[in-house]
């Protein structure tokens, strides 16, 4: 009696189980892309498990309310299009990228784009490589997702609940452009709040480290060799990334008073957003002026007014004077993220066609405010000569050592705070952890009993090699070895003084590897013939 009780409510429950699934799978059509064709695939659906004759799969039920419409295209998403107007390696979704650029792709960086993940049913486009091809081709598909969370948004009815954006208030200034995106002044359930230039916008709170650096009209321009030896304009400068760099520049010098890349005013009239989006500038303050002749003298000038390229003849020879030759940036920020000053120095020469093409030289470096730079020992191997670059970390106080005399002997040998790691390089930054070379600290002490142990030496010993090419080997510590050597005092009454020599040591030890010369094979040539190359002669 109690099985035949269950048969009815477990077709009920299979029923609506299928019922489910194929309304689940009714949404989850598949559209593939390649790159000349859009196919729709095929979609199967479950057909309702009944003890009965098979039927008709039902149709999904029409949902009670309107779906969300989601707020971002994710067929035109793309998170790794990093440079503008350029195909980014391994990048499948960059529309920069042509099907010859994507014949070499190794593979999809960025394979699946979704949308917002608290939709019950959002878009995801899916990107592959079909290394089949001849060429290889990538493979676009968009698709619908079924969330499996029970705790997704499956109806909506107040659209701006799904973002965080506030109102714009309308004023004298914004009242024309909320009359164009509203229709006039009925409210309805659809005329929502205008979302097009907010969704995007960054926030303005404050620069992060790696942001580019906004400037009135676009970015503060860093030019910088990327794929070549020549100097690429468009490179923006990053907030907190300091750089040094050098590039060729080629130039008509027929036409170099026009050229905007070799005049002052291109580098010292911008003017610096204080915070991203924000309407505070901070114009950028000629700091000094050098010019350098064409025999290499330097002069300062006194005055730091901008200065125009001049062309002139000298001769047969055509020069170009007042030519930008070296740009230093010096910026100082705040720890809430902005800046507050701007400052750049300037190197200006004359170019004549025999130096055509010629080298420019750029230099950005962020300081924070109300602290000193940090001076380097190298860059980036070590000086002979300057500090060693160490720090430490925090630890609790031991105990003492036979009396509080032994303590204070140890602390004066060993300093309050004996650095724990060492920098291999003298400009290796403090956020490099595992770049920084350990302190290995040996204790030797004699065994003697009813005897005061006290430190009396230290001897470091530093360990470096010589690294890079052997043009110019750069100096780079590998280890570095802390020995306190103790000694045994007999116990002697309170009151009673006695004279103890302590002394340091540190000697650096050379464990460069002799240079061997490396081995070289002859290349092999993987050449095929064709079956007739000889005819007729074999």
């Amino acid at each position: 009696m109690g099985s035949r009780g269950l048969q009815p409510l477990l077709l009920v429950l299979l029923d609506c189980w299928a019922s489910g699934s194929a309304q689940a799978g009714a949404t989850s059509a598949v559209t593939t892309e390649g790159f000349n064709s859009a196919e729709p695939a095929a979609t199967t659906l479950w057909p309702a498990l009944s003890p009965g004759p098979p039927e008709t799969p039902r149709a999904p039920r029409p949902s009670s309310g309107p779906r969300p419409t989601p707020v971002t295209d994710v067929a035109a998403l793309c998170v790794c299009d990093l440079s503008p107007a350029r195909c980014d390696v391994n990048c499948c979704c960059d529309p920069d990228c042509s099907s010859m650029d994507f014949s070499v792709f190794s593979a999809c960086s960025v394979p699946v784009v979704t949308g917002d993940r608290q939709f019950c049913s959002q878009k995801a486009a899916l990107y592959s490589l079909n290394f089949t091809a001849d060429p290889p081709q990538r493979v676009f598909k968009l698709v619908d997702q079924i969330n499996p969370s029970i705790f997704c948004i499956h109806i909506t009815n107040h659209k701006p609940a799904l973002s965080f954006i506030n109102p714009e208030v309308p004023d004298e200034n914004n009242f024309d452009k909320l009359m164009k995106t509203s229709d006039g002044f009925s409210s309805t359930a659809e005329s929502d709040i205008s979302l097009t230039t907010k969704l995007d916008a960054p926030s303005a709170a404050k620069y992060e480290y790696g942001a580019h650096l906004q400037t009135s009209d676009s970015f503060l321009r860093f030019p910088s060799p990327l794929t070549s030896s020549l100097c690429t304009d468009d490179n923006p400068a990053a907030f907190l990334v300091n750089q040094a760099v050098k590039c060729t520049r080629r130039i008509n010098l027929e036409q170099c008073e026009e050229i905007e890349a070799l005049s002052m005013a291109y580098y010292s009239s911008p003017k610096i957003l204080r915070v991203p989006n924000s309407k505070t500038e901070v114009p950028i303050t000629v700091q000094s002026v050098v010019i350098q002749s064409l025999n290499k003298t330097l002069t300062r000038r006194e005055d730091t007014a901008v200065l125009k390229q001049a062309l002139a003849e000298v001769g047969d020879i055509r020069i170009c004077s007042n030519v930008v030759l070296e740009v230093q940036y010096s910026l100082t920020y705040t720890d809430a993220g902005d800046v507050t000053k701007a400052a750049v120095s300037l190197l200006l020469g004359t170019v004549s066609s025999a130096v055509v093409p010629f080298q420019q030289k750029f230099e950005i470096r962020f300081i924070q405010q109300n602290t000193k730079p940090v001076l380097l020992s190298g860059n980036p191997g070590y000086v002979a000569g300057l500090p060693l670059a160490a720090g430490f970390r925090p630890r609790k106080g031991g105990a003492v050592t036979c009396q509080l005399v032994g303590q204070k002997v140890k602390s004066l040998l060993k300093g309050q705070g004996f650095p724990d790691y060492v920098a291999p390089f003298g400009n290796s930054q403090a956020q490099d952890v595992l770049d920084w070379v350990p302190v290995h600290f040996v204790t030797q002490a004699s065994h003697v009993k009813d005897a005061c142990q006290l430190p009396v030496a230290l001897a470091v010993e530093v360990e470096w090699t010589k690294y890079g090419s052997l043009l110019n080997p750069q100096a780079r510590i590998v280890n570095v070895t802390a020995r306190l050597i103790a000694s045994a005092f007999p116990e002697t009454s309170s009151g009673s003084e006695r004279t103890v020599l302590i002394s340091t040591a540190v000697t650096f030890v050379d464990v460069s590897a002799p240079a061997e010369a490396g081995f070289r094979a002859q290349p092999t040539i993987n050449a095929k013939l064709p079956f007739n190359f000889f005819f007729p002669f074999v």
